[in-house]
């Protein structure tokens, strides 16, 4: 066969269109099928989320400081001020998360819309290592804890959101039970492991130093007591929720008044409609609530159900090193999201 010039050079050029077009065609194959895959995957973590979900039947509770009227002792449980007086509050029914949200589940968020774990790591050194662990509890600052609520509510079309400060409490002490700890039996035991230099007791039923010093050798930190665990490293509370009394602070929706319960409504309270209250604690700077607590102690105390603390959202504290200035103070910081409906979610 002999090709002219002009037949030839329409040959290459045929040739060429139809190699661009295969390669296109290739392109958005491949293209549709990580498209495919992504979907897919969105679709079996929205469902394990739902999976993953207690339904909290709604009803009255006494929120606050029960220990004097209602506690074994008939002392209080909370030495502050801001988590009296008790007072009277009505809940609608909401669901909420077993466990902390998980490094695992934030992956998926940061993956889902482009972003990067936080990459303060000279200010906190131990954020990039905690941050790696899937079933570890993800830290994050009040913004980022409120986005990733959102976020569910976006893909899946429940109403998540941050809980309120009253759901928190209500579902940590199994709808409002006159529960001291957010435990399997309300209370935090310790083992008789002997004391050595090197070693002290485990806890049983909510976390000891002993226990974060060990997972933190195993994992090879240096962190000790101060680390996380896994989210289901310890038995849950009655209603099914993990480590509300330990492993970590959890963010709530509210914003922080030390004055709030003195005038909170009875119906499904929200918080102070504004910002309220700052002070060095908080950076100076208007704060958010804070349940539950970072690192317990059984021996000598663990999380109390009733206790209230507060930090700026941003989760910067002061620096009193290196000249002032401000430091990340996240690690000790966490969230789970509730769903506002009236039924359970299936």
């Amino acid at each position: 066969m002999s090709f002219s010039k002009n037949g030839m050079r329409f040959f290459v050029v045929a040739s060429l269109i139809v190699s661009l077009v295969g390669c296109d065609q290739a392109a958005n194959f491949e293209s549709a099928e990580i498209s495919r895959n992504s979907a897919s995957a969105l679709s079996n973590f929205i469902v394990g989320v739902k999976k993953d979900l207690i339904f909290v039947e709604g009803g009255e509770f006494l929120m606050g400081d029960f220990g004097v009227e209602h506690g074994k002792q008939g002392l209080p449980h909370d030495g502050d001020m801001d988590s009296k007086p008790l007072h009277k509050v009505e809940l609608s029914s909401y669901s909420i998360g077993r466990f902390k949200v998980t490094n695992e589940e934030y992956r998926q968020y940061l993956d889902g819309n482009n972003l990067q774990f936080r990459q303060d790591v000279v200010e906190d050194s131990r954020l990039k290592k905690f941050s790696v662990p899937p079933k570890n509890p993800a830290h994050m600052d009040w913004f980022e804890a409120e986005k990733y609520c959102s976020w569910l509510a976006k893909i899946s079309g429940l109403p998540f959101t941050l809980p309120t400060e009253a759901q928190w409490e209500y579902a940590a002490r199994s709808r409002g039970q006159f529960l001291a700890v957010a435990t399997d039996d309300g209370t935090h035991k310790t083992g008789d492991t002997p004391y050595t230099e090197f070693d002290g007791p485990r806890g049983i039923n909510i976390s000891d130093y002993w226990d974060r010093a060990s997972y933190a050798k195993d994992m090879g930190w240096s962190s000790e007591g101060l680390t996380s665990l896994p989210v289901d490293r310890f038995p849950p509370n009655p209603l099914g929720l993990y480590a509300m009394s330990d492993n970590g602070f959890e963010w709530v929706k509210d914003w922080y008044d030390p004055e709030y319960y003195k005038y909170s409504p009875i119906k499904d309270p929200q918080g102070p409609q504004e910002p309220k209250y700052k002070s060095p604690a908080s950076n100076n700077k208007y704060a958010k609530v804070l349940r539950g607590a970072d690192y317990s102690n059984p021996r000598w105390g663990a999380g109390v159900n009733v206790h209230r603390n507060y930090r700026n959202p941003d989760g910067h504290m002061a620096s009193f090193f290196k000249g002032g200035g401000e430091f990340l103070a996240i690690t000790n910081k966490t969230a789970r999201c509730v769903v506002n409906s009236a039924v359970p979610i299936k």
